[in-house]
């Protein structure tokens, strides 16, 4: 377990992750520090094995971070399966996420068309000879002193795209050490009135990179499926300490 999950994380209902479902597809609210997929061998419960308890036949159509909350689209069968593929892989798939990152950032339809090369084992790079074609467009959507939630809508789908893409303008998500984001505590936003009991030692708000799959829409069969995730526990305090004392 990394250092920044919760010692003591309950697995979730699948029942409970649900937002929509149908004789074809299910969407769930993933939530964070849950594997899409199996990440080794024998390895962690993670969402398709949840998935399969829950109907036999289910397969993951696309992947999410470990640490990533937000929509999950699950197919109910082969077919929907290799229809919903055929989507993501001709990206007639509209993707949303929301992150919030350092810093205060003016993005307005923001286009980062920089190739990306997956090098094993979760790393990545910014290669423009080697790496695979990725676009990520990025919109501002609240201003605080020191931070900034951004829309983010990645065109291609690559291996850590939002998060190294970001990383490249100077913008890294907040916690997200691989890119050198920093946590957020609530001593660094509180200046006053903020205290430890003696031998305590601070949390950070968010034990986690603050990346939120907000909203995914598609069209299988010509009828369009749009679903959107609240934002977890975890996100939404965040952002109420952010207007409280970083306004």
């Amino acid at each position: 377990m990394k250092h920044n999950e919760p010692r003591l994380f309950k697995f979730p209902n699948f029942s409970d992750l649900i937002i929509f479902e149908d004789d074809n597809i299910i969407a769930i609210n993933k939530p964070p520090f849950l594997a899409s997929l199996d990440e080794r061998e024998g390895g962690e419960v993670n969402i398709l094995r949840l998935a399969k308890k829950y109907h036999a036949d289910a397969q993951i159509c696309h992947r999410l971070d470990k640490e990533t909350s937000g929509v999950l689209l699950i197919a109910k069968n082969p077919e929907t399966y290799r229809l919903v593929s055929i989507e993501f892989e001709k990206r007639r798939v509209n993707k949303v996420y929301h992150a919030i990152i350092a810093g205060t950032h003016t993005f307005t339809d923001l286009k980062v068309d920089l190739a990306i090369l997956n090098q094993g084992n979760k790393n990545v790079t910014i290669d423009r000879v080697n790496g695979k074609h990725a676009i990520t467009i990025f919109n501002s959507l609240t201003y605080f002193k020191n931070f900034t939630l951004v829309e983010c809508r990645p065109i291609t789908g690559r291996m850590h795209q939002i998060r190294i893409h970001l990383a490249t303008q100077h913008a890294a998500i907040v916690g997200d050490d691989m890119y050198k984001g920093k946590p957020v505590y609530l001593s660094q936003i509180k200046k006053r009135g903020f205290t430890l009991s003696k031998g305590e030692d601070e949390q950070p708000i968010m034990k986690r990179f603050a990346l939120h799959s907000k909203r995914v829409t598609f069209t299988i069969d010509g009828k369009e499926y749009s679903f959107e995730a609240a934002y977890p526990k975890d996100f939404g305090t965040l952002l109420k300490q952010l207007e409280k004392y970083d306004s």
